[in-house]
């Protein structure tokens, strides 16, 4: 009783708590945040300055009492009080304006989370989303999320092999019946790229670029392959500082050289997705092979990633109309069906 209290003057929600980017859905209404992951906060006091897009423009321009931190590392949470705090914001954020009626941010919640985390961790995203305010938060794995946002059909006997490459996570699981049978979850994607181009850029050309430059550099000039028909490969301007005169100093960076840089890490992901095909069950294969691999996640916008995915599997690929919102919106399908909601939760409850 209780329950349809708070659901008539709550919004139910939808969560990819991600390391780079958290979306948030708002049930009936579709995805209305989708915001850096990032709290600005003063180091020795903790109070919280901005959160958000405020908090990012922030990075790398901070006086020594203030810190910019990214609460989740690895797709799990190495600050829980800020990321209690992010979830707070957001919560509040998605309940304000609008309607005759107020409403109180006291939700349902549906959460990803990355398929390889343990149990204590866990634990510890649904802790922080009750602690911000949650009624009742229920975890469901990411390429479970992102195959239901997809309307991948996963009750039915069937394989389905998913891709999620994130900020901070790669996700490849074979999915059947409503579970996760084989899966892999590397600590290593879009975050670990912006990493190497930044070192790349330091050993090759002496000068030192910062996290933001390294990632419009990934956006505009990353590629996983060289494709034959482009007779002339792009180029773009860039500016950082040169470690000899330490002054500022611009390069003309090419794709392939972002193409080298990221080039190990894109190896590790294909490395992995090899090994989960080689467990997958053979009549799950021949799905498949069928139905093709399907890629989704920001990281899966690098240009020409699924034609290498596509040409070492010998399986082909599809990549999601948008792949970026996939997680969130297989967050909000859930909200909207409490059957299929109880079948493939990981975790849930009440406070």
């Amino acid at each position: 009783m209780l329950d349809k209290i708070f659901s008539f003057f709550s919004h139910d929600l939808g969560i990819d708590l991600g390391t780079t980017n958290t979306l948030v859905l708002v049930k009936g209404k579709g995805v209305i945040i989708n915001e850096p992951s990032v709290v600005a906060r003063q180091k020795k006091t903790k109070e919280v300055l901005a959160i958000g897009n405020r908090a990012r423009k922030m990075l790398g321009k901070t006086p020594p009492m203030i810190e910019v931190v990214s609460p989740l590392q690895g797709g799990v949470i190495a600050d829980f009080d800020a990321t209690q705090s992010l979830l707070e914001y957001f919560i509040k954020q998605a309940h304000e304006g609008g309607g005759l009626i107020p409403k109180i941010p006291r939700p349902r919640v549906v959460i990803g989370i990355p398929s390889g985390v343990t149990e204590v961790e866990r634990r510890a995203v649904q802790d922080a989303c009750l602690s911000a305010g949650a009624r009742k938060a229920f975890i469901i794995e990411e390429p479970m999320a992102a195959a239901i946002g997809l309307k991948i059909t996963v009750t039915k006997p069937g394989g389905n092999l998913l891709i999620d490459i994130g900020g901070g996570t790669t996700e490849i699981a074979t999915i059947s019946l409503g579970g996760i049978i084989v899966e892999r979850c590397l600590r290593v994607a879009g975050n670990k790229m912006d990493e190497a181009i930044i070192n790349y850029m330091r050993m090759k050309h002496s000068i030192l670029f910062g996290k933001t430059s390294a990632e419009e550099m990934k956006i505009q000039l990353g590629s996983a392959t060289r494709d034959p028909k482009e007779k002339q490969e792009k180029q773009q301007v860039f500016r950082g500082r040169d470690l000899e005169s330490g002054l500022p100093k611009s390069i003309k960076v090419t794709e392939s050289e972002i193409r080298e840089a990221i080039a190990p890490i894109v190896t590790q992901i294909m490395e992995a997705i090899s090994d989960l095909v080689k467990e997958t069950p053979p009549e799950l294969t021949n799905d498949v092979v069928n139905r093709g691999i399907v890629l989704c996640g920001g990281g899966a916008k690098i240009k020409n990633l699924d034609k290498l995915i596509a040409e070492e599997t010998k399986m082909p690929v599809w990549m999601a109309d948008e792949p970026m919102t996939a997680v969130v919106k297989g967050c909000g399908r859930l909200l909207e069906d409490e059957k299929l909601l109880q079948q493939v939760k990981v975790t849930g409850g009440l406070r």
